[in-house]
C-alpha cells in the first residue's frame, strides 16, 4: 500500500508588491557594492500606491542615489505606466537611512556574525536541480508569466502574477501534478476567455511536463475571475514577506530571518546560502536523497554554536558521520562563507526573484556541487 500525500508550493513574479520591494532593497545593496564591497547593508522597502519607502540602517564610504536606484528597478520591472496604479516616474520615493548601530560592529569587525539565529539548508535528488518539484515548477511558471509579458506574447499583462502547483507523492516520490493555479494581472480589456486559453496554452503546457499531468489535474486560471488591480496598488510590499517562497516551498524548515537588502555578514541570508550548498553536495554526493542542514549562530561569535543533518532516513551513512564530515570540509564561519561563495559582490538583485535557490546561474555560487567528489571519497 502506497503512502500517498499532496504537497503544495506558491511563486510568484517580480512585479508581486513584497517582490518589487525585494528588488529595490537587493537593488541598493548591489549598487552599494560595486563601490563598497565591505559596507554593511540591512535595507527595508515598503510600496503601496503611488509610494516607496526605503528605510534600514547602511554603513558606507560610497554614495548612492537611492531614489535613481528605486525608479530604476521599478521600471525594469515593468510598471512604466500610471494605469498600472503604480509606476517609476511618478511614484514618491521617501528615505530613512542611518548607520549600523556600533553594537553589532562591534562583533561583526572581528569577523563574528552579525546576529544570533538558525538557517536552514535543504536538497533533494526528486528534480535535477536538487529542489523539491512543487517549488521547482512554480517558479518556473511565474518566470513562463514574466517572459510572455515582457516578449509581448501577449497585450494584456501586467507585471503582477502568482503560480501555485500541488504535486502528488507515492512513497515520497513525485508521480503526478493534482492542481496549478494562474493568476496574471491584465488590463481592463482582457477577455477571461483569452486569458484561460493563453495561459493554458502559452504558460501552463510550456512548463508542466505532459506526464504529470491527466485526466484528474485541476487547472485554475484567475479563480476570482478579475485580476485587474495589482501590484502596489493592489496590496501594500513589504521586504522579506515572501520567505518561503524564497527557499524551498515550504519543505523543510525555515529560521525565520529574510535575505533581501542584507549584506553577507548578516548570517540571515549568507548561512542559508552556505546551508543550501552544504546539503546540495550532500546529495550530489550520493550519500542521501534528502538533506536538511541547520546551522545555529550567536552574534559575535565566528563559529556556529551548533550544525544539525537530517536525512529522513535516506542517509547511506549515520547523521552523526555526516556532521563530522561538514565540519571537516565547509568552513561555516562568516568569514569562512562570504570568501567561499564570494558574496562581497553586486549579485544579489537577480536572487530577490523566482527563488535564491535551484538556480544554476551566474552568481549564484552556493548551488556550485564542488565538494561532492570529496565528501563521496570521505564517505566510504
Amino acid at each position: 500500500m502506497k503512502n500517498k500525500y499532496l504537497f503544495t508550493s506558491e511563486s510568484v513574479t517580480e512585479g508581486h508588491p513584497d517582490k518589487v520591494c525585494d528588488q529595490i532593497s537587493d537593488a541598493i545593496l548591489d549598487e552599494i557594492f560595486k563601490s563598497d564591497p565591505s559596507g554593511r547593508v540591512a535595507c527595508e522597502t515598503m510600496v503601496t500606491t503611488g509610494l516607496a519607502l526605503v528605510a534600514g540602517e547602511v554603513t558606507t564610504s560610497c554614495y548612492v542615489d537611492i531614489p535613481k536606484v528605486v525608479r530604476r528597478t521599478i521600471r525594469e520591472i515593468g510598471y512604466t505606466s500610471a494605469h498600472y496604479g503604480f509606476d517609476y516616474l511618478t511614484c514618491g520615493v521617501m528615505t530613512s537611512i542611518q548607520g549600523q548601530s556600533p553594537d553589532i560592529a562591534l562583533g561583526v569587525d572581528t569577523g563574528g556574525a552579525g546576529d544570533q539565529g538558525m538557517m536552514f539548508g535543504y536538497a533533494t535528488d526528486e528534480t535535477k536541480e536538487l529542489m523539491p518539484m512543487p517549488i521547482t515548477l512554480a517558479h518556473a511558471l511565474s518566470r513562463r508569466l514574466a517572459h510572455i509579458r515582457k516578449e509581448k506574447e501577449v497585450n494584456y499583462l501586467r507585471p503582477d502574477g502568482k503560480s501555485q502547483v500541488t504535486v502528488e507523492y507515492h512513497d515520497g516520490e513525485p508521480k503526478r501534478v493534482e492542481a496549478v493555479v494562474i493568476s496574471a494581472h491584465h488590463d481592463h480589456k482582457a477577455l477571461m476567455s483569452d486569458i484561460q486559453h493563453d495561459m493554458m496554452e502559452l504558460v501552463i503546457k510550456k512548463i508542466i511536463p505532459s506526464p504529470l499531468m491527466d485526466k484528474n489535474t485541476k487547472i485554475f486560471i484567475n479563480p476570482t475571475g478579475r485580476f485587474e488591480v495589482g501590484g502596489p496598488q493592489g496590496d501594500t510590499g513589504v521586504t522579506g514577506r515572501k520567505i518561503i517562497v524564497d527557499t524551498y516551498g515550504g519543505v523543510g524548515s525555515h529560521g525565520g530571518g529574510c535575505f533581501s537588502g542584507k549584506d553577507p555578514t548578516k548570517v540571515d541570508r549568507s548561512a542559508s546560502y552556505m546551508a543550501r550548498y552544504v546539503a546540495k553536495n550532500i546529495v550530489a554526493a550520493g550519500i542521501a536523497k534528502k538533506c536538511e542542514v541547520q546551522v545555529a549562530y550567536a552574534i559575535g561569535i565566528s563559529e556556529p554554536v551548533s550544525i544539525m543533518i537530517n536525512t529522513f532516513g535516506t542517509g547511506k551513512i549515520s547523521e552523526e558521520k555526516i556532521v563530522k564530515l561538514v565540519r571537516e570540509n565547509f568552513d561555516l564561519t562568516p568569514g569562512g562563507i562570504i570568501e567561499k561563495l564570494k558574496l562581497r559582490r553586486p549579485i544579489y538583485k537577480q536572487t530577490a526573484a523566482y527563488g535564491h535557490f535551484g538556480r544554476n546561474e551566474e552568481g549564484f555560487t552556493w548551488e556550485e556541487i564542488d565538494k561532492a567528489d570529496d565528501l563521496k571519497k570521505a564517505a566510504k
